[in-house]
């Protein structure tokens, strides 16, 4: 995978330096998104921005917004817990939305659930104000390398 002009670090590199910021940055969707990796809380985070609001009377987000968010949450997490030389390429997502997505900053807990030799089983928890509040949750199985 070629390297963005953001970063010097090759896609593997990034990997097994489990340096999020530099595989944010080989992943275009994600760097429109906003998408963000808290080290000191170990949680994603996406900032609220004008494009992802869905309904502007509430104002909510976008419900592919948040579904974008939890699968590329996922897909990284899974190459710092299993380095690749390559993105996973997602098998299935299933998204449970629980409560409407208000408009602030969202925030992702990303659990490997199994790891197989080809599969990847993750559990993708996305909230707003209280992590025992969850806005969704998602199940998302990658095919590895």
């Amino acid at each position: 995978m070629n390297a963005p002009a953001a970063t010097n670090i090759s896609f593997e590199q990034a990997a097994q330096n489990k340096d999020f910021a530099a595989l944010i940055a080989h992943v275009p969707y994600a760097q429109f998104l906003g998408l963000a990796y808290e080290q000191e809380t170990a949680r994603f985070t996406l900032p609220v921005q004008n494009k992802h609001i869905g309904n502007p009377y509430l104002p909510a987000l976008h419900g592919g917004v948040v579904a974008g968010f939890m699968e590329n949450a996922a897909l990284l997490q899974c190459v710092v817990d299993h380095p690749q030389n390559r993105i996973p390429k997602p098998i299935n997502i299933q998204i449970d939305y629980l409560r409407s997505a208000t408009a602030r900053d969202c925030y992702a807990d990303v659990e490997m659930v199994r790891l197989g030799r080809r599969v990847a089983t993750l559990q993708v928890r996305c909230w707003q104000i209280k992590p025992q509040k969850p806005v969704a949750t998602a199940r998302v199985h990658l095919l590895l390398e």
